[in-house]
């Protein structure tokens, strides 16, 4: 229901929309790393990344959900669908694919995060892979900075390769999302 705590609610997820990264990583670093206990670990930097992409998995639910006729609702409580029936018939469905860009815009952004990573304890180099969420880890975009500031001409080919892929993998995601998008807003 509408009142004075869902407005706060909803102002503060609105603001934590617009908060930096590098306040994020200050957050995952105090509350994970340090408060939990779970140390410099892939753990961490993914409980950090999790609350970095949270709020904008929110605000695109809520303006997916939002964007569904009111008239569509009305029409099947007049049927005497449940409320219950109504959300998972009616709503739901066509809420999805605002649901699911979000979710994919979301991760987007989470793949080309940094900053907060580092503060959490994502390192430069790992000369292996990673075999449990406790291990140390990297990102691609941390790996491409340590490549390219070498010397040897090598790394900078690695570097651009690096980027090369993760430029890609954005654009897919990014594609990902507006195919989706279509093909589940044709179906309605």
């Amino acid at each position: 229901p509408r009142g004075r705590l869902t407005q706060l609610v909803q102002a503060n997820i609105a603001n934590l929309a617009g908060v930096p990264s590098i306040v994020y990583g200050i957050v995952g670093l105090t509350v994970f790393v340090r408060w939990a206990g779970l140390g410099r670990s892939l753990l961490s930097g993914a409980l950090t990344l999790t609350i970095l992409i949270l709020p904008v998995l929110v605000i695109s639910a809520q303006e997916a959900i939002r964007s569904v006729p009111r008239e569509l609702r009305e029409a099947a409580y007049g049927l005497g669908a449940t409320r219950w029936q109504v959300v998972r018939h009616q709503v739901l469905p066509r809420a999805f694919p605002g649901v699911l860009t979000g979710a994919i815009l979301a991760l987007s952004r989470a793949a080309g995060e940094t900053a907060p990573l580092i503060l959490v304890g994502a390192v430069g180099f790992i000369a292996f892979t990673p075999r449990g969420p406790m291990d140390e880890f990297t990102v691609l975009p941390l790996q491409i900075y340590d490549w390219i500031s070498r010397p040897q001409s090598e790394f900078h080919a690695l570097a651009a390769g690096g980027i090369i892929v993760l430029l890609a993998l954005l654009l897919a995601m990014n594609a990902a999302a507006i195919i989706l998008r279509n093909r589940y807003r044709d179906r309605r």
